[in-house]
Formats: C-alpha cells, structure tokens, sequence
C-alpha cells in the first residue's frame, strides 16, 4: 500500500492505525529494510508504516502488509518531525519508531507478543517506554564493508555509563529518575560522532497523544514519559538493536579509513535473544513476571 505523503497515510488510513500497535520505520538507504519489516511484524505490530525515499523497494509480501509513504528522509530532524506529524491524528495508539537495520528487543520477546508488553506496561501506569539503542557491527569489515552482517552480528558487552540529566530551567539539578545513557560505537569513537548524538536512549515506545511531540534528541516533551521508571519500583525497558552507527562509521569518508574493524577485547557476538541483553544490563525486565 503505497502513498504520496504522511498527509495522505493519515487521510486514507488514521482510523486504522489507531488501533495499534504501531510501527514507523524509516528507510535512510536500502540495507535491511525487509528484516526489519519482517522483525517488526513478526514481534506483533499490527500496522507498519515505512517512509522512504523514491527508489526504495521490499518484497510483495511487505508490500502488502506495509504502508509505503515517500518522504524526505533527509531533511534534518527527519524522524521525529515525521512522527510529530502523525501524533495529534492517533491519539491512543501505542508506537514504536526506528530506522531500517534496527530491531527492537523486549524481555522475553520469543515468546510474547509486543501489545502483550504495552498492555502490562500500560497497566502499571506507563504511557511511555525507555530503549537503549545497542550498537550492532559486523565482525569483519573486510567481508562486509557496510558493517552489517545479520549472521555475523557484534555488540559490546561493556563500556556502557550514565549521567543524571540536568535540568536548566531549575540551576541544572538533576531531573527526577532521568538519565543520559551512553556507549558502545559513540563512546569508542567519539571523535567522529558530534557531541549532540552521542546518546544511546530514546524513548521509542510510547502512547501517542494530542501535543505531544517527540524532540531531536528522542525525548518527549512530557517530562514524566521521559524517566526510567516509575517513582515505586523499576520498570520494564526495551532495547533497539541497531546497525545505524556502524554504517554511518563506514559511509563517513572521515572515519571509513580510520577504523579497520569495530571488534575489541569487549566484543560479543549477538545471539539475537533477549537473555543476553538482560544478562549484560542493557534492557529491565521490572516486575514483569
């Protein structure tokens, strides 16, 4: 199902998607875009919608069950201005937004279904879910000189750090169960990511509502939807396995020479299973039993 515009998406189709859960992804070239697709559906998203650029293609049976919208992937703040552009229309719906080669992981996600996760999570009074966005590389550059390699799959398994989030409207204290999480492939090579995008959190499930808005920097402008957990207990968080970084590495003429491989001592190959996530502290399954 294809359309011209997000305006039309909403036109044909708002009704629909509120139901939800609702998946946006957003294709910056052609790498691992049917995966992710396929990873989304297969997680339990009842409506994916893809925005792409002219050019990009996936295979008939996405392209049945997608909703292909053109758009300027490229334009800055691409993303969350897109999302925002869809919120006010789908108030209630539950959505989770990322790029194409990113996959979103949750505790125990073999076996459960992603609107059994929003249904708990709401229940516990969470409109809102924090993810950590968990580097992903290829293990040989050589072989694969985009970094991305579903079969030969790497993270780090440490190197991770956080810091209170300051708040400058009240001389910088620190905001109440709020932090800025950072690591893996910005943390390593720093000196080719900008400082603005060194963060790996996003918060990248939420409840949609009418004005709310997603920022740049994948925060929301409702302060409380932005915490970690809720002020009893911890709660469930998420993770979005992601090759963005590692491509973004490999395309930047800049750093494409400087790094002959992204693996180091610290290094593990990804098993595509939840359990390591959770074993090495980069998703919470909370209370969730």
């Amino acid at each position: 199902m294809r359309h011209a515009s997000i305006a039309h998406l909403l036109d044909q189709t708002a009704g629909t998607l509120a139901g939800g859960p609702l998946a946006i992804v957003m294709a910056e070239d052609e790498v691992e875009v049917d995966s992710t697709l396929a990873h989304l559906l297969k997680s339990g998203f009842r409506d994916v919608v893809l925005l792409a650029p002219d050019g990009i293609t996936v295979t008939p049976e996405h392209e049945v069950r997608a909703h292909i919208v053109t758009h300027d992937v490229f334009a800055e703040a691409a993303l969350p201005n897109a999302v925002n552009a869809m919120v006010d229309s789908l108030p209630g719906t539950w959505i989770h937004y990322c790029y194409n080669a990113e996959y979103l992981f949750f505790p125990f996600c073999e076996t459960r279904r992603v609107r059994e996760l929003l249904t708990f999570h709401a229940e516990e009074r969470r409109d809102a879910m924090l993810t950590y966005v968990v580097d992903l590389y290829a293990g040989d550059l050589t072989a694969q000189t985009n970094a991305v390699s579903l079969s030969d799959a790497w993270l780090d398994r440490s190197g991770y750090y956080a810091l209170a989030r300051k708040n400058p409207a009240r001389n910088w204290e620190p905001k109440d169960r709020q932090m800025d999480f950072f690591g893996g492939l910005r943390w390593r090579f720093e000196e080719h990511i900008p400082w603005t995008r060194r963060k790996i959190d996003r918060v990248s499930l939420f409840r949609a509502r009418t004005g709310l808005r997603l920022a740049p920097d994948f925060t929301l402008n409702d302060d409380e939807m932005n915490t970690f957990a809720c002020p009893w207990h911890h709660n469930l968080t998420a993770a979005v396995c992601s090759f963005r970084t590692a491509k973004a590495l490999r395309s930047n003429p800049g750093s494409r020479h400087a790094i002959q491989t992204f693996r180091w001592r610290n290094s593990a190959r990804f098993q595509w299973h939840s359990q390591q996530l959770m074993d090495l502290g980069l998703m919470e399954p909370g209370q969730w039993f």
